[in-house]
Parts: C-alpha cells; sequence; structure tokens
C-alpha cells in the first residue's frame, strides 16, 4: 500500500471502508523480494486495516464487491488479503498465459 484515499461525500455503502492508494508489484520485483512495485496505480477498497508499506492481494471486477453481500458497493477493487510471506515460483516458459486453456 502506498497512501490512502479520503473522500468528502460517499455512497453508505462504503461507510467503515478505507480507500487505498496502491501500486501492483511485477513478476520480477516479487521474485527480487526488494519492495517495490513496478504496476500502473489504482484504488481498492479496504476493510482489513492495511498499514503503509504492507503487501495486500487484491480482487478486481464485478467479485471486489462480493465482500459487501449482501449489499451492495461501488468497487472494482477490494483488499481481501493482507500478505504476511510468499513464497514465488516463477512460471515455466512452457506453461500457458493466465486466463487461457492448455
Amino acid at each position: 500500500m502506498r497512501g490512502k484515499v479520503v473522500l468528502n461525500v460517499a455512497a453508505d455503502a462504503l461507510r467503515g471502508t478505507s480507500l487505498l492508494l496502491v501500486e501492483p508489484v511485477t513478476a520480477v520485483n516479487l521474485a527480487a523480494r526488494n519492495g517495490v512495485g513496478g504496476g500502473k496505480s489504482l484504488v481498492v477498497a479496504d476493510r482489513l486495516s492495511a498499514g503503509q508499506g504492507e503487501m495486500i492481494g487484491i480482487v478486481e471486477g464485478r467479485e471486489a464487491a462480493n465482500a459487501y453481500y449482501p449489499g451492495v458497493a461501488p468497487v472494482d477493487a477490494y483488499c481481501a488479503l493482507i500478505v504476511r510471506d510468499y513464497v514465488f515460483e516463477p512460471p515455466h516458459e512452457s506453461d500457458p498465459p493466465a486466463g487461457s486453456e492448455r
């Protein structure tokens, strides 16, 4: 997480939700464990209280609003977890791109 966003007026569904400014981490930087992001910044809804500089896992798209079920919230990205540690295994050249079938 790089910072926070503050709203003057917000949808009622977002009460108690923080908005974080985050920078996705590239595969190269994950492997290097250098704390650098490298991706394009985006705003993420957060109810887990992620702290400055912590790595988080996010859900994007329509599924991001599932965290507010049975209610409805106008979010496109949601902080689903706070990363404490990780093991990164780069994809093999023979692996198909994410989202494709073999």
